[in-house]
């Protein structure tokens, strides 16, 4: 709009020099009829249709980024609170196994262990059976933390069952505070004769 109306003043002001410079010096500028053609040709321009605005570029729309779904995998606890538990046995000190007893016998099986774990183990872990014919043995409960690499011994005093004749097994395993097992399984294993079998005698 502002273009155009500069326009009409460039074209009023020309109109007026071309006029003013004509042969005729002393002919009276008609400036009536100068004003009525500008007022006309600016008249004119504002019935000429504006010129259409050029489309607005389109904005670029932004790629969607797909975050990674990064599936969490749940593990199932371990057997054991501390995996740095560990026993292994070394030796048999009392009544090696095939030893011959009594019914209702009274005896202190006794074994020789090392600690091979990471950790020490702690005073309340306990011995306890967890397997073949309990003879009446009680859990054994540590009273001091034993150290990492050290070597002690493990005694638990059992019973020879009564009626029970051959081959009698005992199993044995430490366990921490919670009560789970570690380490190697520790076992007495006993030969009770029937004193009731007849014997064997040799041929004549």
């Amino acid at each position: 709009m502002k273009r155009r109306i500069l326009f009409v003043f460039l074209l009023f002001v020309l109109g007026i020099s071309l006029f003013s410079c004509g042969s005729d010096q002393t002919r009276p500028l008609d400036v009536d009829a100068i004003r009525t053609e500008a007022v006309a040709t600016y008249a004119s321009s504002l019935t000429e249709t504006p010129d259409a605005a050029p489309p607005a570029s389109p904005t670029p729309t932004a790629k969607p980024t797909s975050t990674p779904v990064i599936e969490t995998v749940t593990l199932e606890p371990s057997p054991t609170t501390n995996p740095c538990f560990n026993l292994m046995y070394l030796k048999d000190v009392t009544i090696p196994d095939g030893t011959e007893m009594k019914s209702g016998e009274v005896f202190t099986k006794t074994w020789q262990v090392q600690n091979i774990g990471g950790c020490a183990w702690r005073a309340g872990f306990t011995f306890r059976h967890v397997g073949g014919d309990p003879m009446s043995g009680q859990p054994v409960t540590l009273t001091e933390a034993i150290p990492t690499g050290a070597i002690r011994e493990l005694a638990v005093q059992l019973v020879v069952p009564g009626g029970v004749y051959g081959i009698i097994q005992s199993a044995w395993r430490m366990a921490d505070q919670n009560g789970y097992f570690f380490g190697d399984t520790l076992t007495v294993e006993i030969v009770v004769r029937d004193p009731n079998a007849p014997t064997a005698t040799g041929t004549p």
